[in-house]
């Protein structure tokens, strides 16, 4: 299997982002993903094919841009189809199946067929479930970083708080990742990207 490299990967985000500032937010979030998926990787060896997990961490949020509308402002509404937009994407440029499909089991801690009928998501009813451990290990990056205003790392602890709104099985979902991969030094690649880590405000 022939996955693109960091070059090829940036030159895709580049065609595809309607403005040069969802190309800052976009590819400089995946990147940052990538970033947390080295550390992981270099603490904690896993048997993953590691430039399938650099590719998927790079061209996990692609889809995004297609949520941009002419304006510049995003579909929130919709922004659960970004995985499955992405994937789309993807195989329309003729990349392998398993980097599209990274693109559209990245979300949360999977999103169950359950979850799509009874939600009523705008998504095909099917499992959207990390499978192989790739990617398990893209999804599990991408939960340290946010690409709110301004984006910024995530602690375990505070990814952990944040998900447990949608039920305490998603916690242990993300516990399960943190047994399989451990826990990136959120406070070191902080320092070395020179980018904020995200401190909650205190409830009164």
């Amino acid at each position: 299997m022939i996955v693109p490299d960091a070059d090829e990967i940036r030159a895709l985000h580049e065609r595809h982002a309607p403005s040069r500032e969802a190309f800052a937010l976009v590819h400089g979030h995946c990147v940052l993903v990538l970033a947390v998926a080295d550390d992981l990787l270099a603490r904690r060896a896993a048997p993953v094919d590691t430039a399938l997990v650099r590719a998927g961490c790079l061209l996990h949020d692609i889809g995004v841009y297609r949520l941009y509308a002419p304006d510049g402002t995003l579909d929130h509404a919709r922004y659960v189809r970004h995985g499955l937009l992405g994937e789309e994407l993807l195989r329309a440029e003729g990349y392998p199946e398993e980097l599209c499909r990274i693109a559209s089991h990245h979300t949360g801690v999977g999103i169950t067929r359950e979850e799509v009928v009874g939600r009523a998501l705008p998504l095909p009813p099917r499992d959207f479930l990390a499978e192989t451990a790739e990617e398990r290990l893209v999804m599990y990056a991408d939960k340290f970083h946010t690409k709110s205003d301004p984006p910024s790392f995530l602690t375990a602890d505070e990814y952990a708080s944040r998900v447990r709104r949608f039920g305490e099985g998603k916690v242990a979902g993300f516990a399960s990742l943190r047994a399989e991969f451990g826990t990136p030094d959120i406070s070191a690649l902080a320092a070395r990207h020179a980018h904020p880590v995200d401190v909650p405000v205190p409830r009164p």
